[in-house]
């Protein structure tokens, strides 16, 4: 599940305009979604396994997965990818999940481990706020 990589930064290029030849230039898409009316979850091993299957997803390289899990109720988890991160952070007693995906390079999909999220999670609402990370001028 691990591996062991070597990290570079990949630029994500995208045309800011088809008629303008210049070129937007980051170094990667975080996506910060609040998840509220969610599916509860409180076990460890289960945070686990739903992180590293949304990394899996976009594609992205597992480095390691940490999760902590609170007294009485509530979870972390985080998995540190090659690259980058994918955090959960639960508060059962209001259904709410703090969700961040953040990618480098061209290669991973953030979009599409967020819809994993979603389908596991299954909110009932949801707030994405986008963000391009490390422009280039």
């Amino acid at each position: 599940m691990i591996q062991k990589t070597k990290r570079s930064i990949e630029w994500i290029a995208k045309n800011t305009f088809p008629f303008f030849p210049k070129k937007e230039k980051y170094a990667g898409l975080h996506l910060i979604a609040d998840f509220w009316n969610v599916k509860d979850i409180e076990d460890e091993r289960e945070m686990k396994e739903l992180l590293v299957g949304s990394a899996k997803a976009a594609g992205s390289t597992v480095l390691e997965v940490l999760t902590y899990k609170f007294s009485p109720q509530g979870i972390t988890g985080v998995v540190l990818l090659a690259e980058s991160h994918i955090a959960i952070h639960t508060w059962p007693e209001i259904g709410y999940a703090a969700v961040d995906v953040f990618t480098c390079g061209d290669k991973a999909r953030p979009e599409i481990a967020l819809d994993y999220l979603k389908g596991v999670l299954q909110p009932k609402r949801i707030d994405i706020t986008k963000l391009k990370r490390g422009r280039a001028e």
